[in-house]
C-alpha cells in the first residue's frame, strides 16, 4: 500500500466523473479545513496479507501523521497513481470503511471521497516539514 499524505489548510472536492459502474452516487461536493488529505493505493499483494493487516497498518500511519500535525481530521482518497499495483476496487473499498471505522472508534473525524468517482480537487497546503509525508506500507 502507498500513502501521500497532505496537511490541509483546506482540502475541498466536485465529483465530475465516474469511474466505476457499480459507484454509488456521489453526493455533493465538500470541503474540510485543518485536516489530513491520505491518497492511498491499496496494491494487488495487500491482498494477500489480509483486510485486518492493512487496515490496522494503514489507521496507525494516519494516526501517527495526525499527532504530528495537530489535527483528528482526515480524509481517505483512493489514489491509483501511486504504483503499478492496483487491489481489487472491493478489496480497496473494505480497507478503507475498516480504516475509517477503527479512527473513528480512535475518536478521529474521519471522511471519505467519493470511491469510483474522479474528482475535481482544491488543496491549500502550507509549506512545512510534516505536511506531505509519503509512506510505503
Amino acid at each position: 500500500m502507498k500513502v501521500l499524505i497532505f496537511y490541509t489548510s483546506n482540502f475541498a472536492y466536485t465529483p465530475a466523473a465516474k469511474n466505476l459502474d457499480e459507484a454509488p452516487n456521489p453526493g455533493l461536493p465538500q470541503s474540510f479545513n485543518n485536516c489530513l488529505l491520505a491518497c492511498i493505493q491499496v496494491e494487488a499483494q495487500d491482498e494477500e496479507k489480509g483486510l485486518r493487516s492493512r487496515e490496522k497498518k494503514l489507521a496507525n500511519h494516519l494516526k501517527w501523521a495526525a499527532r504530528k500535525n495537530n489535527t483528528e481530521k482526515i480524509v481517505l482518497h483512493s489514489f491509483a497513481h501511486l504504483s503499478d499495483s492496483k487491489a481489487t476496487a472491493q478489496f480497496t473499498k473494505e480497507v478503507f470503511d475498516a480504516a475509517q471505522a477503527r479512527l473513528e472508534n480512535a475518536d478521529y473525524e474521519i471522511a471519505q471521497t467519493p470511491f469510483g468517482y474522479f474528482l475535481d480537487l482544491k488543496i491549500d497546503a502550507p509549506g512545512f516539514s510534516l505536511a506531505r509525508i509519503w509512506g510505503d506500507l
